[in-house]
């Protein structure tokens, strides 16, 4: 049995990029798109990302968390979710079915890490022009991603 599934939703990236940091800073992990993951069952613990897009997790993400909901009850599960951009980034409130959801699995809101937006991922027409502004730019912080997932392996460390 594989410890630790590490899995997310993606538009641009930014967040695989993310979960492959996490994955890297852990025990024993599969990383796979939460498109691809048709169960948790083989996983003792559980962490799901999502890109956060006006205050909506990917679709994919959201499926994971339904489709497994009665198996994730009983494993440790941890939520982020990147998205904001900007030099100073706040933690953003999960959407509200998220949020139903991880209070009934007993999990914690979702973390906020910044997003990145480039001219080189941008996709769509809003995103290339967003990219082309202010807010284009790579606002993840690398130092604070390490400590989440530091965080959680020595949770998971503790509950053994």
């Amino acid at each position: 049995m594989t410890e630790i599934l590490v899995a997310y939703a993606t538009k641009m990236g930014a967040t695989k990029e993310i979960a492959t940091r996490i994955r890297s800073a852990s025990h024993e992990v599969t990383l796979q798109d939460a498109a691809d993951v048709k169960t948790v069952q083989p996983y003792k613990a559980v962490v799901l990302g999502s890109a956060l897009y006006a205050g909506r997790w990917r679709k994919e993400a959201v499926r994971l968390l339904t489709r497994n909901e009665k198996l994730l009850h009983s494993r440790p599960l941890w939520l982020f979710h990147s998205g904001p951009l900007g030099s100073e980034i706040t933690p953003q409130p999960a959407p509200r079915k998220v949020r139903e959801i991880a209070a009934r699995l007993g999990a914690e809101e979702p973390f906020t890490f910044g997003g990145r937006l480039t001219r080189e991922t941008a996709t769509g027409f809003i995103a290339r022009k967003m990219a082309q502004g202010p807010m284009a730019g790579d606002f993840r912080d690398w130092e604070e991603i390490d400590r989440w997932a530091y965080t959680i392996g020595q949770r998971l460390v503790a509950a053994r």
